[in-house]
């Protein structure tokens, strides 16, 4: 496809797990940083990392450069996409965009997802029921992340658009995401997570 920006969205407290999910492990590498090397891997031309909760905690995990820090973040996932948008603001590249909380992303998804890009439709992921992230938008839709409020984010948008709009890829080990710590537990019995993963 035509090259494109990245989006990793990791501004979240990790209010129901009750320690920074961000920080637990696979192999022992924190799923911060396998996100961010995972989505390096596909070469975009400019890689926003949004931060939040535990910025001071996390920052020194990255490039300094790829940071931007979300202040508002406990508005809801729709403050980052919108510093998001800021952040990419004047460019016309399709976009990206993931969250750290997958332990089953993989890189092969991410390659199709751009390989399934023709600039005509987004592409979004789809597990079980559910689309989601991750996702790769068009230019367009990443400026409509200013018109999000709260926690809603683009698949409230992929809901009512018509399916001429919107291609899936679907992995269904995606619909495990890691909100609490019956899901970790599922993760580490899956070897998705270290058995082990670190309490930081």
């Amino acid at each position: 496809m035509e090259r494109h920006d990245a989006v990793i969205l990791a501004a979240g407290q990790s209010h129901r797990l009750g320690r920074i999910k961000q920080n637990l492990t696979i192999g022992g590498e924190t799923l911060l940083v396998r996100t961010r090397r995972l989505v390096a891997a596909t070469r975009p031309k400019k890689l926003v990392v949004v931060l939040g909760a535990f910025a001071d905690t996390l920052a020194p995990q990255l490039p300094s450069g790829d940071v931007v820090v979300n202040t508002r973040w406990a508005s809801g996932m729709a403050s980052s996409l919108r510093l998001a948008a800021d952040a990419l603001e004047g460019r016309d590249l399709p976009v990206l965009v993931t969250v750290v909380d997958q332990p089953a992303l993989s890189q092969a998804h991410l390659d199709a997802l751009l390989a399934a890009y023709d600039g005509e439709c987004d592409v979004v992921s789809a597990y079980g029921p559910t689309r989601g992230v991750p996702v790769v938008l068009r230019p367009a839709t990443m400026r409509r992340a200013s018109t999000l409020e709260g926690d809603r984010g683009f698949r409230e948008l992929w809901r009512t658009e018509s399916v001429r709009d919107v291609r899936d890829v679907r992995d269904d080990g995606l619909a495990l995401d890691l909100d609490t710590d019956d899901d970790v537990q599922a993760a580490i019995r899956g070897h998705l997570l270290d058995p082990a993963p670190a309490f930081r």
